[in-house]
């Protein structure tokens, strides 16, 4: 007898690093990611499928540009060279301890010991264990039933601010098509970037008649993908302040103030229809999403987690644990790592209970069994909080082991068993603050949104042009680095971090270079003079999406999506 359903699903994402810098910002981020967070988690998924005999049943989300980025042949030998690095310079630190003359030089000793094994390990399972192809491995698992992967935009870019529907489309068909490609199975579901919806809305087209532009999820449902995740409070209600949003499909921009929102009486222990499309929507459960992600109470926070912000200023490891929330990074405690194993014990104890506990009272209290879905940031698992991965591991084996009363279920087999009965309409919304889009549209970000919608309209014009594909292999090289070009320039990040004041000159310079290459093949393919040189070098550097098809632009009416699957909603109300 079961009490209902699990889903853990993490999404993972970062922006085109490849050959954009170092450090601070740049390929070391990737490499940290990787070394912290991608290759632990096959590791764990691998360990409690080949060892014990568990299917994690995790639903992972690889956004296509990451995917990209994780396949390509620069950056994997990049990575090792990172790992080389990290190894050679606690090995110096191995040497420099014990010292009489620093405080408990023999536990840092010890503790360089630690990450001297662990970055072997880590180089090992890469190079030996997964043969530097981390996409084989994460298909491996997928084929086998451990997890399920899922797609979402090609860049994330912010789905609702684009202003074209031939745009909107391009960034789900060239996502979707690039995990079917690397992972060899179309995915059902997607990540909406930044969990970015809009509605349909009506909006007045050239000639001056009313016309419909059809809501996100009948682009999703056009390029194959059967469901999405969302914000708790996104299908509970509740109010959302700072709304703003793009009204005119080619780029005017409006700002009006959403209505306050009212509790809408659906919770989200179940999945939902939605009304323009034959889409499922999921919402995060708040109150086990809470116990991971938040800053105050989460188990993150505990104190004898390793502290990610304080690191030795000769190695760069982290020596030191969280130790309270208050204390300064000059007095932090030397991290234990049999301490934080017994904390991860204890947390994925609570954890599983909870579950449990929120399942069966719902049971109780409904007379039926329900959905509990929870989404994080894979990165949060092993990058921000070093321990997060063998949590995950130990939430996994004690469910198993010890809970059989929850099923546990990817999203795409929690659809398949329990389809959804009920229809909702969400509203325009993101994870942001404020619940909309004031992250990625406000007075530090709005400048940037003129020169995307500028550059939509231009590539459509230019790839109107040539329906037929050229026989001119240099023409037929620079339309496909422009449609690159455009994904690259629309990528949520850039605004995001500029809003959050993260990487502010760092995220105006990458948004800039990929709008100045943008123009410039633009400029050689229009003047028909393009250099081929200069495409070489641009190609170089940005080559992701290797069998891009420029015509993905072609034009679509407005506010009409063609249909590239069998079933589709009206697209005009």
């Amino acid at each position: 007898m079961t009490v209902g359903s699990f889903v853990f699903m993490l999404h993972s994402h970062l922006p085109f690093y490849r050959k954009a810098g170092m450090w601070p910002f740049g390929e070391e981020n990737l490499y940290e990611c990787m070394s912290e967070t991608y290759v632990p988690l096959l590791n764990a998924i691998s360990e409690l499928y080949e060892e014990e005999g568990i299917k994690a049943k995790l639903t992972v989300g690889i956004t296509p540009i990451l995917a990209e980025q994780l396949n390509d042949e620069h950056l994997k030998e990049g990575f090792i060279k990172y790992l080389d690095s990290r190894i050679e310079a606690v090995s110096k630190d191995l040497e420099r301890y014990p010292d009489p003359k620093v405080e408990h030089s023999q536990h840092l000793k010890y503790l360089a010991k630690y990450y001297f094994d662990w970055f072997n390990h880590i180089k090992d399972s890469f190079i030996n264990k997964y043969n530097k192809d981390l996409i084989a491995a994460f298909r491996k698992y997928q084929d086998l039933g451990c997890i399920e992967i899922t797609t979402s935009g090609a860049t994330h870019g912010f789905s609702p601010l684009l202003a074209t529907d031939s745009n909107l489309n391009a960034q789900f068909k060239v996502g979707s098509d690039t995990t079917k490609r690397l992972f060899g199975k179309k995915a059902k579901g997607a990540w909406l970037p930044e969990c970015a919806y809009r509605q349909g809305y009506e909006f007045t087209g050239k000639d001056g008649k009313k016309k419909w532009r059809p809501a996100i999820e009948v682009t999703l449902q056009n390029n194959g993908i059967e469901y999405f995740f969302t914000e708790s409070h996104v299908i509970e209600g509740g109010n959302s302040v700072g709304n703003r949003r793009v009204v005119g499909i080619y780029g005017n921009i409006e700002y009006i103030p959403l209505p306050q929102r009212e509790a809408t009486g659906y919770d989200t222990f179940s999945a939902y229809w939605l009304p323009d499309a034959q889409v499922a929507v999921m919402g995060r459960n708040d109150r086990a999403g809470f116990q991971v992600w938040s800053a105050a109470d989460g188990y993150p926070g505990d104190g004898c987690y390793r502290e990610f912000h304080k690191k030795d200023d000769k190695s760069g490891m982290n020596y030191w644990r969280i130790t309270s929330p208050k204390t300064d990074l000059g007095d932090k405690m030397l991290y234990d790592p049999v301490l934080a194993m017994n904390q991860v014990n204890s947390n994925s104890d609570h954890y599983t209970t909870l579950i449990y506990h929120l399942l069966n009272d719902y049971k109780k209290e409904k007379g039926k069994e329900g959905l509990l879905m929870v989404s994080f940031d894979t990165e949060l698992y092993g990058h921000w909080w070093f321990e997060g991965i063998e949590f995950i591991k130990q939430v996994i084996r004690k469910m198993n082991n010890f809970i059989p009363e929850i099923e546990r279920l990817t999203a795409g087999e929690y659809l398949e068993k329990h389809p959804p009965v009920d229809t909702i309409q969400i509203p325009e919304s993101s994870w942001g603050q404020g619940g909309h889009f004031y992250v990625w549209l406000n007075h530090l970000t709005e400048w940037m949104w003129p020169i995307i919608h500028a550059c939509e309209k231009r590539i459509i014009n230019i790839v109107s042009k040539y329906e037929k594909v050229p026989e001119n292999q240099l023409l037929l090289r620079a339309l496909n680095q422009l449609a690159r070009e455009n994904l690259l320039l629309q990528s949520s990040d850039w605004p995001f971090l500029i809003t959050t004041w993260q990487a502010k000159d760092y995220a105006t310079d990458r948004f800039m270079e990929h709008v100045e290459r943008f123009e410039k093949i633009a400029d050689m393919i229009e003047s028909e003079n393009i250099n081929d040189e200069e495409l070489k070098k641009i190609e170089s550097i940005d080559n992701c999406f290797s069998v891009i098809d420029y015509r993905v632009y072609l034009p679509i009416e407005e506010g009409v999506i063609p249909q590239q699957e069998a079933k589709l909603a009206p697209l005009y109300k």
